[in-house]
């Protein structure tokens, strides 16, 4: 692998380390503004008094008309970009008529009118178990009344409103309004009284159960159409494990593999062969655990006896990433004069350099701070940024390997690839969806579990 190969390799991995510093929530979920209480403000005539903890709504008058209706909706809209968003109500008096009114509305909504009787809006009644979308009545289902609780959702991925009552699944409806709604809520005659609960309690409705059953529904239509090799996900698993150099995991992998599947290989389709991601395999594991352990010396010292072009010259990336993580262990063992020395002497050569000097100025920021874990940059002192130089010392030896064609591979396995393939697809689709839905993160499915 030339040269230029191996100086993309560790460009690469001082973008991932730059990326880190300005690293965003883990979940796009989190940029969202959810519903957290009613929002008074969008009360139109007087028809509804919010409660002083923003999560009640009663009706203080005798309605006469059907434009009294006292409509109120939350704070903000529902989020859109996760896979499901819902809320519940809790029927604390039915009033004189009983016609309380749950479901969604848009920002351009007529509050006199109860969510369902305008365009763009949905709604469930309480006195007709009737359904409205713009007027039109649906099929009836159960009414509602006093101490009953009632929710309303959407479900991105099949487009769909839901309604429950008291825990149960009632009905579904096609989401046909477009861009961002409100969970609002009506009421529409005397002593009317709601508790909304927007998620600060407890729901009647197993909402995980329902998520991870619509999560298990949506994979298994995927395993349908899409035909994948027998053994192909502990090959793929394989190769991960021996790209890393995770050694004692590959063995155990191995051996309680073999009883029901005694040979297992890469699959081809991923680019790299067995001797690929096995080439230097020991060696690599030494240097991981190494670096892993902060033994940044002996990683110096054994990656000049073994690989002498790597840190040749002392301006490489590697050499870089190295001397910041010797930087780094130091201030973790409180060695603050050692890392003072060795801060003055071999970091200080990086600091005005446009492509090393804003990391190398993070790293010497962790003697500014009495509790450097606590500060912007305490995320080096963590266990993933160890990995990170490990990462990218197993990759840039990888790109030695005189018979690894495509320096691409060097960077990641096939199960990464793989991952960062379906990410950009679930963005891609979302986007078709007008930003409704939720992106594939990792953490997520590996967290859910479905439960018949």
């Amino acid at each position: 692998m030339s040269e230029v190969t191996r100086d993309l390799i560790g460009d690469h991995f001082l973008d991932l380390w730059s990326k880190t510093r300005a690293r965003k929530p883990e979940s796009d979920e989190e940029e969202e503004e959810l519903p957290t209480e009613l929002d008074p403000d969008s009360i139109a005539g007087g028809f509804a008094v919010v409660g002083p903890d923003r999560l009640s709504v009663r009706y203080p008058n005798v309605s006469l008309h059907d434009h009294d209706a006292g409509v109120v909706k939350a704070n903000h809209a529902a989020p859109m970009k996760r896979m499901i968003y819902y809320f519940e109500i809790f029927v604390q008096n039915e009033g004189a008529k009983g016609r309380i009114t749950v479901g969604f509305t848009t920002s351009a909504f007529n509050a006199h009118r109860q969510p369902g009787w305008e365009e763009s809006t949905f709604g469930y009644n309480a006195d007709d178990g009737l359904f409205y979308n713009g007027q039109t009545s649906r099929e009836a289902f159960p009414t509602f009344t006093a101490g009953d609780t009632v929710g309303a959702g959407i479900n991105y991925a099949t487009r769909n409103f839901f309604f429950t009552l008291n825990g149960v699944m009632v009905a579904f409806f096609d989401k046909d309004i477009k861009g961002p709604v409100f969970p609002s809520v009506s009421v529409h005659s005397h002593f009317e009284e709601v508790l909304v609960n927007f998620g600060q309690r407890g729901f009647a409705f197993d909402l995980k159960a329902y998520e991870a059953e619509e999560r298990f529904i949506i994979e298994e239509k995927i395993g349908d159409r899409v035909s994948v090799p027998q053994n192909a996900d502990h090959g793929i698993v394989r190769s991960y494990l021996q790209h890393y150099g995770y050694g004692e995991t590959l063995k155990h992998l191995d051996i309680s593999l073999q009883s029901i599947m005694p040979s297992i290989s890469a699959a081809p389709e991923d680019g790299a062969s067995e001797e690929d991601t096995m080439y230097a395999f020991n060696q690599r594991r030494t240097l991981r655990q190494l670096i892993n352990s902060g033994k940044i010396d002996e990683t110096f010292s054994t990656l000049g006896m073994w690989y002498p072009q790597i840190i040749e010259g002392d301006s490489s990336v590697i050499c870089f990433m190295l001397h910041c993580q010797k930087f780094i262990e130091l201030v973790r063992d409180e060695k603050i004069a050692d890392a003072l020395w060795y801060g003055k002497s071999e970091l200080a050569k990086f600091m005005n350099s446009s492509a090393f000097g804003d990391i190398a100025k993070d790293c010497s920021a962790l003697l500014a701070y009495g509790q450097p874990k606590e500060c912007f940059v305490g995320y080096l002192l963590g266990d993933s940024q160890r990995e990170l130089v490990a990462d990218a010392v197993n990759a840039t030896i990888l790109s030695t390997n005189p018979n690894m064609k495509d320096g691409s591979l060097c960077k990641y396995p096939a199960l990464e690839r793989l991952i960062q393939q379906v990410t950009a697809c679930s963005l891609e689709k979302r986007s078709l969806k007008g930003g409704e839905g939720e992106a594939f993160r990792l953490s997520r499915h590996l967290n859910s579990t479905y439960k018949a």
